[in-house]
C-alpha cells in the first residue's frame, strides 16, 4: 500500500501546532514521543521527525514526500521543493533590527555595515536587489547578542512580539518578509501520492474553514430579514425556521470570524434577538 511520508519539525511550537493539526483532521498516531518516526493508524501517512532545517532537503531529496516547515527555512534553504498550501500558523516576520539608540532613516543605514543572521542567503539577494553594499556575518543561534558584544552592527531575524529584541536593547526598523507554516511537496510527485496528499489537503482546508468561521444563529420579525439575508449570506444563503411567535423567524448562517463583531452590531440595530455563535469544528464547503 502507498503511503506519504510527512516531515515535521522534531520539537519546538512549529511541531506542537503540526501535531495539532492533524489531530484536528482526524488523523490518529501511532506514538508521539518523536523519537523517529511514527505511522498513522487511520490514514496512509508516515510522519518523520526532523530539524526544520533539514525538511526542505530531505523534501527535496525524496526521503519524505511531504513536509510542514516554516515558509522562511523554504527561502533560505533555495531547495528544489514545491510550496502546496499555507497552513495559517506560526506566523512571524523576518526583520532588520539595530541598537535602540541609533537613529534610523532608510535601508542606507545598513550601507558597508555587518549583519548578524541565520538567514544569510534571504539577506544578501535582499540586499543585492537593494543594491546597498553589507557584510554578512553568518551565525548559528543568539542572533540577537551579536551588537551587543561587537560582532556586528545590526541583526537580521525571526521576530513574533519583540520582547527578545528589546531584552536585548534592539528596535525593530525594517520587515524584509513575512513567513507561516507552510506544506510543501517534492517535485517529482507519483498519481498514488498525489491521491493521498489531496485527501490530506481536502481534510486541511476543512480545518481552516472550520477556523476561520462562526456558526450564528439569531431570532428576527420577518419584516427585516431581507436586510439580514444582505448581512449574512451564509455559504450560498441563510436557513430560515419560522418561530412559534407568529411575525419571527429563526435564521442560521455562518460569519467569517474577522467580520463577527461588525456584524453583530449590525445585526442588532436591525432588531435580531437571541443571537447564539458557537464554534465549528470541521466545515466542508
Amino acid at each position: 500500500m502507498n503511503i506519504l511520508k510527512l516531515a515535521i519539525q522534531k520539537s519546538g511550537r512549529l511541531s506542537e501546532k503540526s501535531i495539532q493539526l492533524l489531530k484536528e483532521c482526524g488523523i490518529k498516531l501511532s506514538n508521539e514521543d518523536r523519537k523517529l518516526r511514527s505511522v498513522a493508524k487511520n490514514f496512509p501517512l508516515e510522519i518523520l521527525f526532523l530539524r526544520d532545517d533539514d525538511i526542505p532537503q530531505y523534501v527535496e531529496q525524496g526521503v519524505a514526500d511531504v513536509g510542514i516547515v516554516g515558509f522562511n527555512e523554504v527561502a533560505e534553504q533555495q531547495k528544489k521543493v514545491i510550496v502546496v498550501k499555507e497552513l495559517g500558523f506560526a506566523q512571524c516576520r523576518i526583520s532588520l533590527a539595530i541598537p535602540k539608540d541609533e537613529p534610523f532613516q532608510s535601508l542606507e543605514y545598513f550601507r558597508n555595515k555587518k549583519i548578524a543572521t541565520s538567514y544569510p542567503n534571504i539577506l544578501k539577494k535582499f540586499f543585492e536587489e537593494k543594491e546597498i553594499p553589507v557584510e554578512i556575518e553568518t551565525i548559528g543561534g543568539s542572533v540577537e547578542i551579536a551588537p551587543g558584544i561587537g560582532l556586528s552592527h545590526a541583526i537580521f531575524d525571526i521576530v513574533s512580539t519583540g520582547s527578545t529584541l528589546i531584552m536585548n536593547g534592539l528596535k525593530e526598523v525594517y520587515t524584509v518578509m513575512n513567513s507561516e507554516a507552510v506544506l510543501i511537496r517534492n517535485e517529482q510527485f507519483s498519481e498514488e501520492k498525489n491521491f493521498i496528499l489531496n485527501k490530506l489537503l481536502f481534510r486541511l482546508e476543512a480545518v481552516k474553514n472550520a477556523a476561520e468561521n462562526k456558526y450564528i444563529l439569531l431570532n428576527a420579525p420577518n419584516s427585516v430579514i431581507p436586510e439580514i439575508i444582505k448581512i449574512l449570506p451564509g455559504m450560498k444563503s441563510p436557513t430560515i425556521l419560522p418561530l412559534a411567535q407568529e411575525g419571527w423567524s429563526s435564521l442560521h448562517s455562518v460569519v467569517k470570524e474577522d467580520q463577527f463583531w461588525d456584524i453583530i452590531d449590525q445585526l442588532k440595530a436591525l432588531g435580531a434577538q437571541g443571537i447564539l455563535v458557537c464554534s465549528i469544528e470541521k466545515m466542508v464547503i
